[in-house]
Formats: structure tokens, C-alpha cells, sequence
């Protein structure tokens, strides 16, 4: 028999999340296109990162209508490394609009592939993280240094883009299912499977 879950963060009812979720305005809009594989993983950030931003929008797919992301009222950029990304903050160029920022959710083959089924996301302007940042994901082996989950990536480029406006209240849930997790495997397995020598 399956465990009841919430119908708003979908954790099991007895670990739910939702007290933990704040409800932030930002100036920027996040888009997060989610690859379906992403769904049904036990820390869906992204989803956390939709419910907690009163200004994002997540939507489930492989190929996507770019009505999604077009948007005279913003600046579209794709948070995505590759030639010719700017490092956030973007300088000031005149453009008094507020940031429309896409960003493509699951493992870093997945988000390849998304972008490879999305000429017209793939061709949108790239903007990056800046190099260095470590994650707060303990549980998961990043495959490049400076890897982060895609909740940790939102809260950085929007305190980037928007400081000195905080948004690590974000992070709070995330913990706690780390921490939780942690907690169901236990301190010694932790630390013989997770703990950096």
C-alpha cells in the first residue's frame, strides 16, 4: 500500500515539506523546464524552487512551445554554461527589463538533450553561475566541480541578479530533506558513502 502524500509538495505526508516553503517575489521570472525523469526523484528541487517563488513557473516535458519563454515584458536568457554565457549579474545595458530565466532541470545529459530537442531554447542568449561554488547536496556526487542542484543554482542567480535581496529561505526545505535522508540511511553509512576524506 502507498504512503499518502501531499498534494502540494508530494513528500509523504508524515515528512511534508510545506511549512518549510516560503513564498518570495522576485523581480526575475524562473521558468524550469523539467525533464519527466526528474518527477518522481526523491529531492525534486525543482519543484521546491516553483512552489517557494511566488514568479516561477515549472513545466514537465522534452519539447517545449517557445511561447514559454517569449516574453517582450522580459529579457529571456538560458541559465546554462557554453560559449558565450555571461557570468551573472548581467551589467546594465539599457534594458530596464526584468530577466526571464530559463532553466533546464535534470542531470546534465538530460538538460543536453532538452536543449538539443529545443533549437529555439538551445539559441536563446546563456547566462552562467560563477566558478568555485560548492553544493549543499552531501548525498549525490557532482559530476563537475561547481555542480549544483537546480534549487541551489536558482537561489544563487537570483541573489546575483537582484541582491542585496535574499533568497536562501529557499534552501530550507532542501536541507530538510537531506537531513532527512541522511537520517533514514544512517550516520555510519553516511559517512562511509557520502563523507569527503
Amino acid at each position: 500500500m502507498s504512503r499518502l502524500r501531499c498534494s502540494r509538495c508530494c513528500r509523504p505526508q508524515a515528512h511534508c515539506l510545506c511549512t518549510l516553503i516560503p513564498s518570495l517575489a522576485s523581480r526575475t521570472r524562473v521558468l524550469i523546464l523539467q525533464h519527466p525523469d526528474e518527477v518522481g526523484h526523491a529531492l525534486n528541487t525543482a519543484r521546491l524552487a516553483a512552489l517557494g517563488l511566488q514568479n516561477a513557473e515549472l513545466v514537465v516535458g522534452e519539447q517545449f512551445d517557445p511561447a514559454l519563454w517569449t516574453d517582450a515584458a522580459y529579457r529571456t536568457c538560458l541559465l546554462f554554461p557554453g560559449d558565450g554565457a555571461q557570468v551573472l549579474p548581467l551589467s546594465a545595458t539599457g534594458d530596464a527589463r526584468a530577466l526571464l530565466l530559463v532553466v533546464p532541470d535534470g542531470t546534465w545529459r538530460k538538460a543536453r538533450k532538452l536543449l538539443h530537442l529545443n533549437p529555439e531554447l538551445a539559441a536563446l542568449p546563456r547566462v552562467c553561475l560563477p566558478q568555485g561554488l560548492q553544493s549543499r547536496y552531501r548525498l549525490r556526487k557532482a559530476p563537475a566541480e561547481g555542480a549544483l542542484a537546480t534549487l541551489e543554482a536558482i537561489v544563487v542567480a537570483l541573489e546575483l541578479q537582484e541582491a542585496p535581496a535574499r533568497f536562501d529561505s529557499l534552501l530550507r526545505p532542501f536541507e530538510a530533506l537531506i537531513e532527512g535522508q541522511i537520517a533514514a540511511m544512517g550516520a555510519e553509512t553516511f559517512q562511509r558513502n557520502h563523507q569527503r576524506g
